[in-house]
């Protein structure tokens, strides 16, 4: 009469009837109020009066009470869980709970008012995971749901190899388990659970995968080669990975079906690529290493470079090889081989080593930089003469012996014209530029004289005017 909503009233009646241990009449009153969800695989547990219902019949399943005279009864029933749960072939709902009415009855209200994870999680607050599981594959529920209603609960509780083998078993190759573990993947990366994440990707046999985590595992919060020294198993890690997975394909290449639809794929040239990057990364761990505990060691970064970078890390690291040695010579051909290796710009790296050298006044140094690069038979024609151009470009205050000696070194005239420009050296410049063919010495001797004019340089002005 007073229009008011009755389901509350069909509720607290139907509340009523399964307190007094009505079942039947419970289900009756509560068919009036009671409604499925518009969307079977939201991430919720149902509506409240649902989860009121499963609350109260949740705590009224009681253990049984055993008799005195039963206990081999127990003992025997006991035996046969632990040897089920030995084997993981089959983890059952073990126990009277299965067949307690009260039990049967959350299960009649979940499938008929229940949301997937609320019946999912109610499998696992029972340990019944291997029901979870499978519910989650009948209805083919989204990855979400199998995160929040299986794996959290899983990890959480120690439960990880419990889960594995249970995938394992209901699907050998995984592959129906595909979407699933990929998405547990993304989400323990997302928390940070690297530990957790390399031990899912070794079960699911993600080999690519698992190397990537690796090389987090090696490089992460590092500040020095002498703490990368002390991480090298995972270098060795990331080699047997890649191995193990280049021989799965070779033995999968003859098959027609290529299967490992979700676990990562690489080619066969790139994995080897990666083989090679490791060995290499090996060696300059090594060396700094050495250089670090001999005390060799001058350059300080805020980051650690390591090969498993950009280009401009590994550029770095070329630097950082040749600069930490005892001279330049000795850290040179490991950091060639980087260069060669991953196709870098050399001149770039020997030009950033040079500077670095001039800060640190290590003029002779530069030479015997020049030297490798020269002797390294890959060097351009004016690679050298360029490097020290760059440094002169940056640097005008070397020491004049120094300098000369530098630019001495230099294979062009018309490069040692130029450095003597740059260095205001103009009598020098003079001098070498009188030496080149006639119609470029007379280009080149004015340039001079402008030079001299501009910075009031009389002599060499009239030096230049009378050759003129």
């Amino acid at each position: 009469k007073s229009g008011l909503d009755p389901g509350g009233a069909w509720h607290a009646w139907g509340m009523a009837c399964l307190k007094a241990g009505n079942l039947t009449s419970a289900r009756e009153k509560f068919n009036r109020c009671l409604k499925p969800p518009m969307d079977l695989n939201q991430l919720n547990h149902g509506s409240r009066l649902v989860q009121d219902v499963i609350q109260y019949l949740e705590s009224t399943v009681k253990p049984v009470l055993i008799t005195d005279d039963d206990y081999f009864a127990t003992l025997r029933e006991l035996e046969a869980t632990l040897r089920t749960r030995s084997l993981s072939l089959e983890v059952m709902c073990e126990g009277k709970i299965q067949h307690n009415s009260y039990y049967q009855e959350c299960l009649f209200y979940l499938h008929s008012y229940g949301t997937n994870l609320a019946i999912i999680s109610f499998y696992m607050r029972h340990d019944c995971m291997r029901e979870a599981l499978l519910h989650l594959l009948n209805k083919e529920s989204p990855s979400e749901v199998f995160i929040e209603g299986i794996f959290i609960p899983s990890y959480e509780s120690g439960k990880l190899h419990m889960l594995e083998n249970l995938l394992e078993t209901i699907d050998p190759g995984l592959e129906s388990w595909g979407v699933y573990l990929i998405a547990a993947c993304k989400y323990l990366q997302r928390k940070n659970y690297y530990h957790i994440l390399y031990e899912l990707q070794q079960f699911m046999k993600d080999h690519v995968r698992a190397a990537m985590t690796c090389i987090r595992f090696f490089t992460h919060g590092a500040k020095s080669y002498t703490e990368l020294g002390g991480k090298q198993t995972w270098l060795l890690k990331i080699k047997d990975h890649l191995k193990v997975y280049l021989q799965e394909v070779s033995r999968s290449a003859g098959r027609k079906k290529m299967a490992f639809t979700f676990r990562k794929k690489m080619s066969a040239t790139d994995v080897s690529r990666h083989i090679n990057t490791v060995d290499l990364q090996m060696e300059v761990t090594k060396f700094l290493h050495q250089c670090e505990s001999s005390g060799a060691a001058q350059m300080t970064d805020s980051s650690l470079p390591t090969l498993f970078g950009n280009n401009n890390m590994k550029m770095d690291v070329a630097c950082k090889v040749i600069l930490e040695g005892k001279n330049i010579e000795e850290g040179f051909g490991i950091a060639f081989r980087v260069l060669q290796d991953f196709q870098l710009e050399a001149t770039e790296v020997y030009s950033k080593v040079a500077k670095q050298l001039v800060k640190q006044q290590k003029y002779s140094e530069i030479q015997q930089l020049l030297k490798c690069v020269n002797e390294s038979g890959v060097a351009a024609k004016n690679d050298g003469d360029n490097i020290i151009l760059n440094c002169l470009n940056e640097f005008k205050n070397i020491p004049a012996e120094d300098l000369d000696n530098l630019i001495q070194d230099m294979d062009s005239d018309e490069n040692k014209i130029q450095a003597y420009m740059m260095c205001n050296k103009l009598r020098s410049a003079y001098l070498v530029s009188v030496r080149q063919e006639k119609a470029r010495a007379v280009q080149l001797v004015q340039r001079v004289r402008q030079l001299a004019e501009s910075s009031g340089d009389d002599v060499v002005k009239a030096i230049c005017a009378q050759w003129l």
